[in-house]
């Protein structure tokens, strides 16, 4: 008999500010991609006590959200849709923008 498989989740919403981005790159696929680093402030409770919670990230945009995130000014507010991976060099957390809401 085999374990039933558990669903597994990657997905993050998240309200942010972009406070550095890269020049637009093209994949070798010809795809639109931009690098971007972002910084989220807000307070969430945790066991029971409200928590300060801020952090920089760094993520990545494909396809025309990358265009659209490339003429997007640095300290903007956002809120937005992604998932995680690893960064390129397996060295740290990456989010991947899916979608702005």
């Amino acid at each position: 008999m085999t374990d039933p498989v558990q669903p597994s989740f990657n997905e993050v919403l998240l309200s942010t500010q972009i406070v550095e981005r890269k020049a637009l790159r093209y994949t070798p696929a010809g795809l639109p991609a931009l690098d971007l680093r972002l910084h989220h402030e807000s307070t969430v409770v945790e066991a029971g006590k409200p928590r300060k919670v801020a952090c920089d990230l760094n993520a990545v945009a494909m396809g025309p959200l990358a265009e659209r995130l490339g003429r997007t000014d640095i300290g903007a507010e956002l809120t937005l849709k992604g998932f995680l991976g690893m960064t390129r060099n397996g060295r740290g957390v990456l989010l991947h923008i899916i979608e702005l809401l």
